[in-house]
Parts: C-alpha cells; sequence; structure tokens
C-alpha cells in the first residue's frame, strides 16, 4: 500500500519557524521527483517547492525563495520542507506529492495542475500575525 503521510503542522506565530516531514513508503522512494504544494480553501493548489531523484535539485517558487528549504533522506523515504520566517499567507494546507516526470510536477505549467502518481492527504499550517 503507498502512503505518504505529512506532519509538522501547526499554528505558528508570524516570523516563526515550522519542520514539514512527507513520510513514505510502498513505493521506491528514489525513482519519484517529489514537491510540496499547499491550497487554500476556496483558491488553486499553489507550488511551492520540488526536488528532484538523482542529482536532487530543488525548485521553489518565488513566494519561498530564501525562506523555505526542501530536502530528501533517501535512507528514510522521507521528504522534509523547512519554512523559516513564516507568514500570515503562508497558512494553507501543505500536500506532499510524488511523480516520475519533473516536467508535470514542477516545470511544466500551468504548475498544480495536472493530475498526480501520489499524493499525501495534507498538514495544516497556521501563521497567526
Amino acid at each position: 500500500e503507498v502512503q505518504l503521510v505529512e506532519s509538522g503542522g501547526a499554528l505558528v506565530q508570524a516570523g516563526g519557524s515550522l519542520r514539514l516531514s512527507c513520510a513514505t513508503s510502498g513505493f521506491i522512494f528514489n525513482d519519484y521527483d517529489f514537491a510540496w504544494f499547499r491550497q487554500v480553501p476556496g483558491e488553486e493548489r499553489e507550488g511551492v517547492a520540488c526536488i528532484s531523484r538523482g542529482d536532487e535539485a530543488t525548485y521553489y517558487a518565488t513566494s519561498v525563495k530564501g525562506r523555505f528549504t526542501i530536502s530528501r533522506d533517501n535512507a528514510k523515504n522521507t521528504v522534509y520542507l523547512q519554512m523559516n520566517s513564516l507568514k500570515p499567507e503562508d497558512t494553507a494546507v501543505y500536500y506532499c506529492t510524488a511523480d516520475t516526470s519533473l516536467l508535470k510536477l514542477w516545470l511544466l505549467p500551468p504548475r498544480g495542475r495536472y493530475e498526480y502518481k501520489y499524493s499525501g492527504q495534507g498538514t495544516q499550517v497556521t501563521v497567526s500575525s
């Protein structure tokens, strides 16, 4: 059974930090690229960060560049999102997503509008002002 389980979401004050984790199982972790998306009710899904397999190249949305860091631990089959200097506009449900196509996952517009191979159930991040 394929599982992507996000954790680490919480209520935090503006300027604070959180580390999200995405623990995976049931598929070959090293064969997949991963991305974090976020979504606010009533709005479109937004790409936050992406990390490729192999060379582990990273990509970030302009709105989070310099504040967020995506990483992966291939030995633990886990993807992380370190979020610093959080802002109220970062409030959303954050989803971990996996696909074998980096083009579809991140590089090809419109980002976030495709059906991806695997996604988790999400973790809520709330940033108070």
